[in-house]
């Protein structure tokens, strides 16, 4: 018996950040949106009408004029929302398909191998996805995953004819889509890739498609050349297990103001360890080592230049938030110095090891067990009531140092006092 090839669907989230702001706003059902990044800096996300007129990464303070003349509603990013609707999207997908690969917050591969109506099934899924989340999503269906990319692009570049699902396993529709597509718009090829394969002729993805697989590996990367395998129809890539835990867990942020006293930056410090140490414990990990850095703005010649960092080694492997939190906020003594102005603060939690993979000797010590059923019960408070409902006594309830989000819509989904509020008079 010939083997079944496989069959991989992409499902991706239309202008995902904008479609959130959009499910509680009905309002702004045809207005266009942007979305700001940290400290309203710059646009990192447009809906589809606000696209002709902004740019991604224009800074903000640059186009409130024209964001105002074409009637564009800007929002400052809420990852506390969009985290939270994409964990909704995921579930649904992850309970209509028998395997999933979530990519990014806005993306997932599903491996839809076997079934006989994948159509129906995409069809299904956008459906679902919509009626139960708000958010409307295009699904790419193909036999490789670097096809199923193109596929939903094309579901959306062209959505009113292909009602947000293509699927290209039929060799007429793939040539179709591959003659149509700008070589930019494949999977893994940047703005440099595209130059170095125009100056090669390659102007479409079916002209990489076409081109000698080997050549393009020699010339360039095996990455490559697996794309171009890929879009010639020769699965070369998986779908991948889930990924193994992080060796390495960073939180930081710019400050929404310059800080000149030690006090706030403790401060930060400790938030930001609290943060750390919920990836940590969600990992299944323990820390032996944390870096606690501070620097200034580095772009502003009128300020003066600091930057540095301590490395700290814990008296054992922990997950202990109130530990990790002491230690970090003790190192911040040794980093501060007076007189600069402050933008940044970060915490990273390194040498991390999963527990029993700690190599110590026989007498050295350990979390007790007390810490460890502490940190789950905090955990188990803080999912079930909303995260920071109990929180080391080091954080701030409302810091003047916070990032600026002077537009950021509520927490609709995550904090019970921002509930949607449905007047029915």
């Amino acid at each position: 018996m010939s083997k079944v090839p496989p069959v991989f669907g992409l499902i991706d989230c239309n202008s995902f950040y904008a479609s959130c702001e959009r499910v509680f706003r009905p309002d702004l059902a045809k207005v266009p949106i942007v979305v700001l990044s940290n400290n309203d800096g710059c646009v990192i996300a447009r809906s589809y009408d606000a696209k002709p007129f902004v740019k991604m990464g224009e800074p903000y303070f640059q186009i409130k004029h024209k964001l105002k003349q074409h009637g564009i509603v800007p929002f400052s990013s809420n990852y506390a929302l969009y985290g939270d609707m994409s964990e909704r999207v995921m579930t649904l997908i992850e309970s209509m398909v028998p395997a999933v690969e979530v990519y990014s917050i806005d993306e997932a591969f599903a491996d839809l191998t076997g079934i006989n109506d994948v159509d129906g099934l995409g069809r299904k899924i956008r459906s679902q996805v919509l009626r139960c989340t708000g958010i409307p999503v295009g699904v790419g269906i193909a036999y490789t995953k670097t096809l199923a990319k193109l596929a939903n692009h094309t579901a959306k570049r062209l959505q009113a004819q292909t009602g947000g699902v293509v699927n290209i396993c039929d060799p007429v529709k793939r040539d179709w889509v591959l003659r149509n597509t700008d070589v930019a718009e494949v999977w893994g090829v940047g703005r440099r890739m595209k130059l170095h394969l125009d100056g090669m002729g390659i102007k479409t993805a079916m002209d990489l498609a076409k081109a000698d697989p080997w050549t393009l590996r020699k010339n360039f990367s095996v990455v490559i050349e697996k794309t171009a395998r890929e879009l010639a129809g020769t699965a070369c890539l998986e779908l991948d297990e889930p990924e193994p835990p992080k060796q390495e867990i960073c939180c930081s942020r710019m400050f929404g103001k310059r800080i000149t006293e030690l006090a706030p930056i403790k401060e930060a410090v400790a938030t930001y360890m609290m943060r750390a140490s919920e990836k940590l414990r969600a990992q299944n990990s323990l820390c032996k080592k944390i870096r606690v850095s501070i620097r200034t703005g580095m772009f502003n010649p009128e300020e003066a230049k600091y930057a540095t960092s301590v490395l700290v080694e814990l008296p054992y492997p922990t997950d202990d938030v109130r530990l990790l939190t002491k230690t970090a906020v003790n190192a911040v003594d040794r980093v501060f110095r007076p007189g600069f102005k402050y933008s940044k603060a970060e915490v990273m939690l390194v040498n991390l090891c999963q527990p029993g993979e700690c190599t110590e000797d026989l007498f050295a010590i350990t979390q007790p067990i007390e810490a460890t059923k502490l940190m789950a019960v905090m955990d188990m408070i803080n999912v079930k009531w909303g995260r920071g409902t109990l929180r080391s006594a080091a954080m701030p309830i409302s810091p003047d140092w916070a990032m600026r989000r002077e537009m950021i819509s509520q927490r609709f989904t995550t904090k019970l006092d921002q509930l949607w509020i449905v007047n029915c008079t």
